[in-house]
């Protein structure tokens, strides 16, 4: 039996986040292909906390300590956005495998920074975008490249950005200012954007609005109010390097009706694409519900959807397709391929996030480099 590789986290809570929601569950449904050996946070109190709670066997006291670890092969790293560059960057300088969760950097310029270290140093890379392992994502793409549509016409994509409504935890206060690269079109419209161009290919150019309607927003926990300065609306009509357009669509909170409707129109046929987990009806997390049909067929009909890669996680909605890119990187390194998403595909998807942002400042439709 091969070792598994050896992972140790960066900003994993005792308590709450993305890291134990998502990252734990996954990497222990793939015992055979990893183990969790360490995790390190702002302090070693914190560590400890959280090595108690999941049961893991060493407590760094820094970021720094875990990353030079010999007993490290894999760093991950889950802390806030704006801390993705100095993090990273370290464990890129000491030779180490990186996991990033998406976004990469804070704009556009870090990220590319990252990817430029990467490849200088040869590293083996993953960026966190988890919607193209999703299985109905993979089903809705294989029936387009085999032509179940025909030829694309047009597709339309209208989703929810939940965080960014009426409330927020206070964990994730730090997204309402557009400053710490972590808003509504980055995460969740980026999350939106790998899944569309995974099956229908590039943005070519985009013309975009992004709208901020909410001025304040209420903390959960404490009841406190606090301004909101990020967008909480996102629309843009974009072409695809096919040629079809695209219309798409954002809106902040969890509004009545649509969750997540996601249309592909073409010559032969439909798709429509749904959440079917309320709570979170966005594209990397919800399990889809996947409908067909075709050209003179009355109504759409409801495709089965494989379960290969469900990975027993049934119960961890969250972690389903974070442990589809797990299993994408073990293979990556036991075989040296090149499938699960890396920085320079980062680098890719921060551009077209770029281009919207430059398309809402000028007023005009901006091509992607």
């Amino acid at each position: 039996m091969k070792k598994p590789f050896r992972m140790g986290i960066v900003g994993l809570s005792a308590e709450r986040g993305w890291a134990s929601t998502a990252h734990i569950p996954a990497l222990r449904a793939l015992t055979d292909a990893y183990e969790i050996a360490g995790v390190a946070n702002t302090s070693l109190a914190s560590a400890k906390s959280a090595a108690a709670a999941y049961d893991i066997p060493q407590a760094f006291a820094s970021v720094a300590e875990l990353i030079a670890s010999p007993d490290i092969d894999v760093v991950i790293v889950t802390v806030k956005v704006p801390y993705h560059r100095e993090v990273v960057t370290a464990a890129l300088e000491s030779g180490k495998a990186v996991y990033c969760e998406w976004p990469l950097g804070n704009g556009l310029a870090e990220a590319i920074e990252l990817a430029r270290l990467a490849n200088q140093k040869n590293a083996r890379t993953v960026v966190g975008t988890q919607a193209i392992a999703s299985p109905e994502v993979e089903l809705v793409r294989k029936l387009v490249v085999d032509g179940y549509v025909g030829d694309v016409l047009s597709s339309t994509y209208v989703g929810s950005g939940f965080t960014w409504g009426d409330e927020i935890s206070r964990g994730d206060a730090y997204a309402m200012d557009s400053r710490n690269g972590a808003t509504m079109l980055s995460i969740i419209g980026g999350h939106a954007i790998a899944a569309v161009q995974r099956v229908l290919g590039p943005i070519d150019e985009v013309g975009a609005l992004l709208s901020q309607r909410r001025q304040t927003v209420r903390i959960v926990e404490t009841g406190d109010t606090i301004p909101m300065k990020t967008h909480d609306q996102v629309m843009f009509t974009a072409v695809l390097q096919s040629g079809a357009p695209l219309s798409f669509q954002l809106r902040g909170g969890l509004p009545h009706g649509t969750g997540l409707l996601w249309e592909i129109n073409g010559t032969e046929g439909n798709l429509r694409i749904s959440a079917t987990f309320d709570a979170v009806p966005v594209v990397n997390i919800s399990p889809l519900r996947v409908e067909a049909a075709r050209k003179k067929q009355d109504g759409f009909t409801e495709l089965e959807v494989p379960k290969s890669y469900a990975f027993g996680l049934d119960d961890a909605v969250a972690a389903r397709n974070v442990c589809g890119i797990y299993r994408l990187l073990a293979e990556d390194l036991r075989h040296d391929t090149r499938t699960a998403p890396d920085f320079n595909d980062a680098v890719a998807l921060h551009e077209v996030i770029d281009a919207i942002e430059r398309s809402d400042q000028t007023g005009r439709r901006v091509r992607i480099a």
